[in-house]
């Protein structure tokens, strides 16, 4: 692990090797690209000081040669003035003669002037040539040079992409593959294949720890396309719907990964920012990939014992909540047997006043049996035969014969 400061909020903060070798990446990009600007302004310094001594020289060329023939006609003009004398002196006499000699010397003299003149004339067009060539030439390397910058800018952006023969997506994956078993053990990162609502994107990133709670989740997009598309996109055109993606799959972040608009230099100076317009949206350059993730990851960590405590507490809240739901299920449930209850032991109490009511009749009707009798059991007692038979003759008569 190393120990990283922030230049701008000076946190300190631990970063494993993978990700400290990303830093120094982009550090390392930086240089270069700081290298090669540089290198760029002292070949156009350069290349202007090259053009400017080879037009300096080509000028005092073209000086010097103009002098010297300057100087061949004046001595030739001088050699003809001296025969144009001579010729003067010899036909003084002779004017026609004269005429004649200084006509034709005269156009001897303007015609070797001519000639001269179209010698200077084709010099200083053949010393013109010359400067256009060389200016061509000085050009057409420029462009050279112009070409291989562009070239070694794309190759500085592609560089960590290793897209010969590779799509973005299959460079994605095997770049988390190769990390996966060292810096990746927990997580899931694999192509979206649920089209659930007619929307999917294009891998899914999910971590959990050895307890089971989510770290982070992202919802990634790789878009890329040839130079040679006609209608170029733009990396806007496809947050929105990445947006939908994230939700409709429950995962926390939006990652695009865009090799689309490679002469902008907003999306290439790093990770880029997008939360303004959709939340926790990034737009990043493929080189970005592995550094995103452990970013997203270690930022997350940092949440987790928050996320564990609350997720307790949610738990607490739903042991609680499911108490007194049953309490109130027990209450419910004791209130209507009470009632019930309380309505079978009222009418048990009138059944049973009504038993004791006709009980007692049962009893005044048995008390006034047992009158009787008693009555009658005292008149038994009270029965002799003497009282059977009186004022009956015949019986009286019979009773006494067996007397």
């Amino acid at each position: 692990m190393n120990k990283i400061v922030c230049p701008n909020c000076k946190t300190a903060f631990d970063m494993d090797e993978a990700g400290y070798a990303d830093i120094l990446k982009q550090v390392r990009d930086e240089e270069f690209a700081t290298e090669l600007a540089e290198r760029d302004k002292r070949y156009a310094t350069d290349k202007a000081s090259a053009v400017a001594l080879a037009e300096a020289n080509l000028k005092a060329k073209l000086q010097s040669d103009l002098a010297s023939r300057e100087a061949e006609l004046q001595k030739v003009l001088s050699a003809r003035d001296g025969e144009l004398a001579e010729l003067k002196s010899t036909l003084q006499n002779a004017e026609i003669q004269k005429q004649l000699s200084v006509t034709n010397a005269v156009h001897a003299i303007e015609k070797e002037r001519d000639r001269l003149s179209a010698s200077l004339q084709s010099k200083e067009h053949e010393n013109q040539l010359l400067a256009t060539s060389m200016k061509e030439r000085y050009e057409t390397e420029i462009k050279l040079k112009d070409e291989a910058i562009e070239r070694l800018k794309d190759m500085k952006l592609k560089l960590s992409t290793k897209m010969v023969g590779e799509t973005l997506e299959q460079h994605c994956e095997t770049e988390f593959n190769r990390l996966r078993a060292t810096g990746f053990q927990n997580a899931y990162f694999e192509k979206d294949n649920d089209a659930a609502g007619g929307n999917k994107g294009d891998y899914i990133y999910k971590e959990s720890d050895s307890d089971g709670n989510e770290i982070t989740s992202i919802m990634f997009e790789m878009k890329n396309e040839l130079d040679a598309t006609a209608t170029k996109k733009k990396n806007e055109d496809f947050l929105q719907k990445l947006d939908k993606d994230r939700t409709d799959k429950g995962c926390e972040y939006a990652v695009l990964v865009s090799l689309l608009e490679a002469d902008n230099e907003w999306y290439n100076t790093g990770i880029v920012d997008m939360s303004h317009k959709y939340p926790k949206m990034y737009v990043i350059r493929p080189q970005f990939f592995i550094p995103m993730i452990t970013l997203l990851r270690n930022a997350a960590m940092g949440a987790l014992t928050y996320k564990a405590e609350l997720q307790q507490m949610r738990n607490q809240n739903v042991d609680i909540t499911k108490f007194e739901e049953n309490l109130d299920m027990f209450k419910t449930g004791f209130a209507k047997n009470f009632d019930l209850a309380s309505r079978k032991f009222k009418t048990a109490i009138e059944e049973i006043d009504k038993t004791i009511d006709h009980l007692q009749k049962t009893k005044e009707a048995l008390l006034s049996s047992g009158d009787n009798l008693r009555h009658a059991n005292n008149k038994a007692g009270d029965l002799t035969i003497k009282k059977l038979t009186r004022g009956n003759t015949t019986m009286t008569a019979k009773f006494a014969e067996l007397e």
